[in-house]
């Protein structure tokens, strides 16, 4: 229960920045609700009151009266008018700030959560499940407050006039409750089912797109409609089921119950107009206040859908942002500035989550300033996760890694990836020109700087080629471009970062041997004065390291120089000799 009153507290401090003009929007709704109480009575006192006048003050009331419910309509129209319009935009702004507060969410999550997630799940929270919050923060409230004083007016009305008569409109008002609530809770179900589905859809989608080319270089386009078909067959069938109970709720209320009422009054007012207990003023007064009674039901029944997938959508935007990174900032966390660039790691193990295998164990050692480390071992031995643990894309399970002796976990996660620049083998460019990607890590480089970086990995020259040079568009994900030139662009993109620490995870996988070398000889460049961390499975990117790390099942099983590992006739060696054979 504690839970429940803090979610709604949370749910409702969204309004905060918007109470002016939330209060302005249910203000207009109240006016709405009064206003359209007030023609009614109008009406009667035409018929009740003025008609019974001398017939030379018939005309100048009838006028009078009319001119007023014109002018009630008027304002009426007016209110209207404003709490559609900026309860709509209230509605967007809130969307707008939900959806920036996940967004940045997202960016403190760490690499594990992701390992986790499905990019196309994510993205249907963030676009779906947050404009369905949208529309319930601005229906609901208004929506509840103009039926509420609509109700309550209209019975205290129909109750002061004949509250027999009035006890016959009741009548049937439980009935439709009743009958709301059990195909609300039908629809509840529904809903979150639909959810699902739409997700599974996004998720099929995204990965789709994102792997097209594999998709065609290996013809499973049929393969591809068969998943993306069934999984669309099964948002159909949710949704079919939501039309359903949908169609049963409004058809028995709109077009049964609501018109009942107004025939039990048109019954039971006869009787008692033919018995003179009631007369024909009150008899149309209560007809058309049938009309505001019964209204609520379905008006109400029309926003579960805007309730049902507000909250489900809710339920899911606070599942996202209730889950707390794994790696965060201590209360205590300091900037870092490398001074040095010694890197230490101390019987550091890991894990990717507990009940799981360690991947590394009693890890030991001490990087020097300045130094190139290269860092070999079959694939899947634990090479890039080593590295992955200095900028705290993972915590250590156990032990630390230091920096000049600050303990990562120390210093803020921000001050620490800047002093590191890292090389992923899975190369990633953004939407955008040529500059753009490059100038990325550091966006006040000059344009000078970024020329010099590209030339350093021998990227100029086929900059230069493309069309509009520079301010070429690469496209999405750059593939307007070869995968050599991805790379380079991207190590241009580390180059004018300048950072004191450098992490190279099979950076010239794609390359050819010319640019290989172009590359590794401004990386020699670079990593003067630098901490340099090279992982690859090229014998040309390691042997001229200042150490070289053998990673096995135990650990660090071998480390020392090109020519004193090569001489041990080790794991080393068979390294080697399988890239002479």
């Amino acid at each position: 229960m504690r839970q429940k009153r803090i979610n709604i507290k949370k749910f409702v401090s969204y309004y905060k920045p918007y109470k002016g003009l939330l209060a302005a929007d249910l203000f207009s709704s109240v006016m709405v609700a009064a206003l359209g109480l007030m023609l009614p009575l109008c009406v009667r006192y035409v018929t009740n009151d003025i008609l019974k006048l001398g017939s030379e003050d018939v005309l100048p009331g009838i006028l009078r009266v009319g001119a007023l419910m014109l002018a009630i309509i008027t304002a009426k129209t007016c209110c209207g008018i404003f709490f559609d319009y900026k309860g709509h935009d209230m509605g967007a702004k809130i969307e707008r700030d939900l959806r920036s507060e996940l967004f940045t969410h997202y960016q403190k999550l760490p690499f594990s959560f992701y390992d986790r997630r499905n990019t196309g799940e994510l993205m249907s929270r963030m676009v779906n499940d947050v404009h369905d919050l949208s529309e319930i923060y601005h229906h609901v409230p208004e929506m509840v407050l103009n039926l509420t004083i609509q109700v309550v007016g209209s019975v205290a009305i129909l109750l002061s006039v004949d509250w027999k008569l009035a006890l016959v409109a009741l009548a049937t008002v439980p009935v439709m409750t009743v009958f709301s609530v059990v195909f609300t809770r039908r629809l509840q179900k529904s809903y979150k089912i639909n959810h699902e589905r739409i997700a599974d859809i996004h998720a099929i989608v995204q990965e789709n797109l994102s792997g097209i080319r594999t998709v065609k270089a290996l013809a499973c386009e049929n393969t591809e409609m068969l998943r993306f078909n069934t999984g669309n067959a099964q948002y159909y069938q949710s949704r079919s089921s939501i039309y359903k109970s949908e169609a049963l709720l409004y058809a028995v209320l709109e077009h049964f119950l609501t018109p009942f009422i107004t025939i039990a009054i048109a019954i039971a007012g006869g009787i008692w107009i033919s018995g003179g207990t009631l007369d024909i003023a009150n008899l149309l007064l209560f007809i058309m206040y049938a009309a505001y009674l019964t209204e609520p039901v379905p008006r109400l029944v029309s926003i579960i859908p805007y309730y049902q997938q507000g909250f489900t959508g809710y339920a899911r935007f606070r599942e996202i942002m209730e889950t707390v990174p794994e790696v965060q900032d201590t209360e205590h966390a300091v900037p870092l500035v490398v001074k040095e660039g010694r890197v230490t790691f101390d019987n550091v193990s890991f894990r990717y989550s507990e009940g799981r295998e360690f991947v590394l164990r009693d890890i030991n050692l001490e990087v020097k300033p300045g130094e190139t480390v290269a860092i070999v071992g079959h694939s899947g031995i634990g090479k890039t996760t080593l590295c992955s643990l200095i900028p705290r894309f993972y915590d250590v399970s156990g032990g630390s890694i230091r920096i000049d002796g600050m303990d990562v976990r120390d210093v803020t996660q921000m001050s620490l990836r800047r002093q590191i620049g890292m090389v992923r083998q899975e190369t990633f460019l953004f939407s955008g020109t040529v500059m753009e990607n490059i100038c990325y890590g550091n966006p006040e480089a000059t344009r000078e700087q970024a020329i010099q970086a590209a030339k350093q990995t021998n990227a100029h020259g086929f900059i230069m080629d493309l069309p509009d040079g520079y301010e070429s568009d690469i496209g999405q994900r750059g593939v307007k471009l070869s995968g050599g030139q991805q790379q380079r662009i991207s190590i241009a993109r580390v180059f004018l970062q300048n950072p004191p620490i450098l992490i190279f995870d099979e950076a010239v996988s794609a390359l050819d041997y010319e640019n290989e070398k172009a590359i590794m000889d401004s990386l020699k460049t670079l990593a003067k004065g630098r901490t340099v961390f090279i992982i690859a499975h090229r014998l040309s990117m390691v042997r001229n390291a200042d150490r070289i790390i053998v990673l096995g099942e135990e650990g660090i099983i071998e480390q020392g120089y090109h020519v004193s590992l090569y001489a041990l006739d080790g794991h080393y060696t068979a390294f080697c000799k399988a890239q002479e054979s």
